[in-house]
């Protein structure tokens, strides 16, 4: 059975978005044009590395080739959310990047992940065989857009902690550096590993508002504390 290609070669729109929460989202690119969606499912991590990839492609073209591309922006124009309901096409796998030169064209292929091996020159290729793909043309400035918005989705999930810059969850955070560390403590049996060095690094630091003390490791004010 040959795979399925779509092709987007105008889209109207090509974002990143998530359903869910904070802390429990999960990650879709989704093509549109006109009536045609089509959404599909990756990680954030994937989605972070497109965008970056992006970006450093677009630069690669002005320096390579002499294109004209938009510099990096800050303020995203799109900011509406996925179109409802998400019905993902498929799990994203391998993802592919190029530059047509005749119609001065990113082109973004996301291919659905496959249980085996395949041919990755079946990549930005229309061949019979393979997996299932989803191939977007965008313009230098919608190229742009897309990673800018993309790296915004990332960045709306849960706000870091200021002590640790771990996530902060909705219904509370368990903070190591307001843990305290007392010598002789006996950790958590709940706690399957403990990084040693967590510890060593708090013991280190001069704000002892994360630590508590011993009071028998402090010094006798009348000890002359010469051994």
């Amino acid at each position: 059975m040959s795979r399925a290609i779509h092709v987007f070669r105008s889209p109207d729109r090509f974002v990143a978005g998530t359903v869910g929460q904070p802390g429990d989202r999960t990650f879709y690119l989704q093509a549109v044009h006109e009536s045609r969606i089509i959404s599909v499912l990756l990680e954030k991590q994937q989605v972070a590395i497109l965008a970056d990839r992006i970006g450093a492609l677009l630069e690669e073209i002005h320096r390579r080739f002499g294109t004209p591309v938009p510099p990096e922006i800050e303020r995203v124009g799109d900011l509406s959310p996925l179109v409802m309901p998400v019905d993902a096409e498929f799990r994203v796998g391998t993802m592919g990047l190029g530059w047509d030169a005749e119609s001065e064209a990113v082109v973004v292929e996301l291919l659905a992940i496959t249980e085996g091996e395949f041919d990755e020159s079946v990549v930005l290729d229309d061949t019979d065989e393979g997996p299932d793909a989803v191939r977007v043309f965008l313009t230098t400035d919608a190229a742009r857009e897309f990673a800018a918005r993309s790296s915004r989705v990332i960045s709306a999930g849960r706000q870091p902690c200021p002590l640790c810059h771990e996530p902060l969850d909705p219904d509370g955070h368990l903070c190591v550096r307001t843990n305290g560390y007392k010598r002789g403590a006996e950790l958590s049996k709940s706690l399957d590993f403990v990084d040693p060095d967590v510890f060593r690094n708090l013991a280190m630091q001069d704000d002892t508002d994360y630590l508590e003390t011993d009071p028998d490791d402090e010094a006798d004010p009348g000890s002359d504390n010469q051994d």
